[in-house]
């Protein structure tokens, strides 16, 4: 399925916790088959912002070590508001993004979908604000969050609060979960 839309390409790496989110927003280049970033217009304030590939290990997530890697990642990022000392505070992100989520025990995988759209605040203290329509990837830790220890794709209109701590609250106006633990396990 391909979406216009709006993405936050540091899903994986905020969300999961695998890497601190300033150096996920400025992570490696576009992965192996992604299109050039050519494609950018750069006149409308829009930049490259890949995502890069991910591993946990048994139990942070899923009862085995997981590994996630983009298969399509077309995203861009677009800061709409910034602080006084120049750093950003809220930004919008777009494009399409199939992460390959791959059980490491069996090699098992599925490719999930996360191109939904969102749009960030980052807070002063480390917290985000994220205001979502569409499907994200979000990881939880054991007490991690409102919703249990796992990977999900969680798809429909919800906000998400992720505390200094890394807590995650989800609140859902309408929507599902995908539990890709039981996809893959």
């Amino acid at each position: 399925m391909r979406r216009t839309t709006l993405v936050l390409p540091v899903l994986v790496t905020a969300l999961l916790g695998t890497a601190p989110p300033a150096t996920a927003a400025s992570g490696p280049g576009p992965a192996p088959g992604a299109p050039a970033a050519a494609a950018v217009d750069p006149g409308a304030g829009w930049e490259p912002a890949p995502s890069a590939p991910w591993e946990v290990p048994a139990g942070a997530r899923c009862d085995f070590p997981v590994h996630g890697e983009p298969v399509v990642d077309e995203v861009v990022r677009r800061v709409l508001e910034t602080r006084p000392d120049g750093s950003a505070k809220r930004v919008a992100y777009k494009g399409d993004l199939v992460i390959r989520v791959t059980n490491q025990e069996t090699g098992a995988s599925y490719d999930a979908d996360a191109s939904g759209t969102a749009v960030v605040e980052y807070r002063t203290d480390g917290s985000q604000f994220w205001t979502v329509l569409g499907p994200v990837l979000v990881g939880v830790g054991e007490n991690g969050g409102n919703l249990a220890r796992g990977l999900y794709i969680v798809d429909g209109a919800y906000t998400m609060d992720i505390g200094p701590t890394g807590y995650k609250t989800v609140t859902m106006a309408a929507g599902t979960t995908d539990d890709l633990c039981a996809r893959i396990g």
